[in-house]
């Protein structure tokens, strides 16, 4: 008997459920490179799978089962995220674990500078991205069912060990800024450690928006979300006024007052009102810490590209991306 199709196997699967009635449609969706997505659509009806890769993975990697967890337990909060469906861990039906979730149907917005956007539009968007992520770090993750979902405590410590490692362990060039970072950053954790939900990936083009206006209908990609510092979630996403859009995905140097789009102050300043305490004591050591994040990630895919285990095309440009950042992370420790 021959093996039904991926798609016929997965149409039996929905079928069953009563989500989907017959054949259905499959479209791969942008984003979301490192767990394949796709739209899938039946009459009227529209559905998104999300699943692992196919191949040998690492034991931590490609945590499906974290997102529909994470996802599912935030449907009762103010966090906008989409419906959960089903989750499959039965892997003899597509190949992988995947789960089902709702199609939203809104706007992804991935250059930062908003093109084609009035002011007060792009300033609505960059204060719902704002609201949400507060949103985000002032839930009672405990009463979620969220306690088992991380390690509380040490979130720093144990992240700078982690990517110092990596970088040492690439056996290449490491940049001498991000040598220096690994060696100030241990030196500088702030003592203040709080413990909240973090989304881990808390960036624009994350997060689906309506239609029509500018609120914010779903939060995406939580593969890396888990129990952390709140600070060093928000520094990730400020990273972007640090960065040059010709480096990486940034919106430095632009004329951010005529856009519209807040300036790294007060975009920090609507945060510390929203969790009401401040934090600009610990920023230098914050942007220091995700810019050398950035750079230790690169420099492992430089790494990969060179072992001619990534696209090695891209390797170069990795590696002076990586030693850029790491200059922008040492000039913020220098602070």
């Amino acid at each position: 008997m021959q093996a039904l199709s991926f798609q016929q196997a997965l149409a039996e699967y929905l079928n069953a459920l009563g989500l989907t009635k017959g054949p259905i449609e499959l479209n791969q969706l942008t984003g979301g490179q490192s767990n394949p997505t796709f739209k899938i659509s039946n009459g009227n009806s529209h559905y998104v799978l999300r699943k692992k890769p196919g191949g040998i993975l690492l034991p931590s990697a490609h945590a499906v089962d974290r997102e529909h967890r994470v996802m599912k337990a935030l449907a009762s909060t103010d966090v906008p995220v989409p419906k959960m469906l089903a989750y499959c861990e039965d892997e003899s039906i597509i190949g992988t674990a995947f789960f089902i979730m709702e199609y939203l149907d809104g706007r992804v917005f991935v250059d930062q500078s908003l093109p084609g956007l009035l002011p007060r539009e792009r300033y609505q968007i960059y204060e719902q991205m704002n609201q949400t992520i507060s949103a985000i770090h002032g839930l009672d993750y405990v009463s979620l069912g969220l306690e088992t979902f991380g390690k509380p405590g040490n979130y720093f410590s144990r992240q700078i060990t982690r990517w110092s490692r990596q970088v040492r362990e690439a056996n290449i060039a490491i940049p001498d800024s991000l040598h220096k970072l690994m060696n100030w950053l241990p030196e500088h954790i702030p003592a203040e450690d709080t413990t909240s939900l973090i989304h881990g990936d808390f960036r624009m083009d994350n997060l689906i928006f309506h239609e029509t206006d500018f609120r914010i209908i779903g939060v995406l990609d939580w593969e890396l979300s888990t129990l952390g510092n709140p600070l060093a979630d928000f520094a990730y996403q400020c990273m972007a006024w640090r960065i040059a859009p010709t480096l990486w995905r940034g919106i430095q140097g632009l004329d951010l007052a005529t856009l519209g789009i807040p300036s790294e102050a007060e975009y920090i300043a609507l945060y510390e009102k929203r969790i009401g305490r401040s934090i600009s004591e610990h920023w230098p050591f914050l942007m220091a810490y995700n810019l050398f994040r950035i750079s230790a990630i690169l420099h492992g895919i430089t790494k990969r590209a060179m072992d001619g285990n990534a696209n090695a095309s891209d390797a170069i440009e990795n590696g002076t991306k990586s030693g850029a950042l790491a200059d922008l992370g040492w000039a913020c420790a220098q602070q």
